[in-house]
């Protein structure tokens, strides 16, 4: 049983968090903002007074402007039924994920869930542990013939691996089973050779299709959001430090005018390969959002889910991962959004103010794009 100062020292605790993780929010908003401003002009006022009474009215709290802004300045104006990317992991993921979506984190567990070859999975290392991917224990001899039968490349990403960190390549004349170990729990993947569309943009990594879908009250999935991520030259692997993202129609596949740089500088080619993104269709596409639609069915209790999709050189889609947990939204939001107006998002914070954690109220200036803590 609790005492009462542990009680209070977890709650002081949780408090902490949120400051911090509400100014880090905040702090980055606003820079993304002062960015997109030099490129798109000044967001009008109106717009930005428009998203400070949204933010304090209905989602109950002004630390949820700034990445308001930062929609407002993409689209030109104010939308109503936007979720601040604050808001969404401070209220929303608790409300409609719960402990569910940590599921996503354990790689070992993806078969075993979803019963799926969309997965590229070769094995898995968990707990000391090697297995195939129908959780038969494996030797570490039968390991190595298994990872190597096709490519002399395979592909190792730890549990929790976030933003591109995480992951390993390892070639047949190197591999060091100590070495898998040393890095923990994970799952190896094939190494993709992507279809040539997508390859062309940025040849050295593999291009992914980040899809967003979530589930209604009614239990029917449907797909909200889709951006293309872009590696740059010098990476192996797609990363959140370096990666392109460009928006894509959820109905054609077809890419957007514009892409965003990591600092939401706009763009509209590879800044590598200078290859255009207007005109271009991701192949396969409707084969993806079947493919993520039919995998979401089977997991309904995470409400909202970020997959990662590649498409091969023979046109088949490869489920890279599943994002359960804080998936990023803000990105289609300020893109595509608002995406997900209707299941009623915007009405799951606290109803009394109370309720929430306390912080240092925001003030905002509308006109500079400033928010100044009292």
């Amino acid at each position: 049983m609790k005492t009462d100062a542990e009680v209070v020292a977890r709650r002081w605790a949780r408090r902490l968090f949120d400051v911090r993780f509400h100014r880090s929010h905040r702090a980055q908003a606003l820079a993304i903002h002062k960015t997109l401003e030099q490129y798109l002009g000044k967001t009008r006022r109106a717009d930005l007074e428009r998203a400070d009474a949204y933010a304090r009215d209905v989602l109950g709290h002004a630390r949820y402007a700034p990445w308001l802004y930062v929609y407002a300045a993409i689209a030109g104006r104010f939308k109503e039924g936007w979720i601040p990317d604050n808001y969404y992991g401070h209220v929303v993921v608790p409300k409609v994920k719960g402990n569910y979506g940590m599921a996503s984190s354990l790689k070992s567990l993806q078969r075993t869930i979803f019963n799926s070859d969309a997965f590229p999975d070769l094995a898995y290392f968990a707990n000391g542990l090697f297995m195939q991917p129908d959780a038969t224990v494996i030797a570490p001899d039968a390991l190595v013939k298994r990872l190597f039968a096709k490519s002399d490349v395979v592909i190792f990403k730890v549990d929790n691996s976030l933003q591109g960190r995480g992951i390993f390549f390892f070639d047949r004349p190197t591999f060091d089973i100590e070495k898998v170990k040393a890095l923990g729990n994970g799952v190896f993947q094939e190494n993709i050779a992507q279809h040539d569309i997508l390859g062309r943009f940025a040849p050295r990594s593999v291009a992914t299709l980040r899809i967003t879908t979530a589930v209604n009250d009614e239990g029917i999935v449907s797909a909200r959001a889709c951006y293309l991520r872009l590696g740059r030259d010098a990476d192996t692997h797609v990363k959140s430090s370096s990666h392109v993202r460009i928006p894509v129609h959820c109905a054609t596949g077809e890419l957007g005018e514009h892409g965003y740089l990591t600092d939401w500088t706009v763009v509209r080619e590879h800044p590598d390969s200078k290859i255009r993104f207007a005109g271009v269709k991701v192949p396969a596409f409707q084969d993806c959002l079947a493919t993520v639609l039919d995998h979401h069915r089977k997991v309904p209790y995470a409400r909202c889910v970020g997959w990662d999709v590649a498409v091969d050189e023979d046109e088949r889609v490869k489920l890279m991962e599943w994002n359960a947990e804080h998936n990023d939204i803000k990105f289609s939001e300020a893109t595509q959004g608002p995406c997900f107006a209707d299941l009623r998002w915007d009405r799951l914070a606290p109803k009394h103010r109370a309720e929430e954690p306390s912080m240092p109220v925001a003030q905002t200036d509308p006109a500079a794009g400033l928010t100044k803590s009292l």
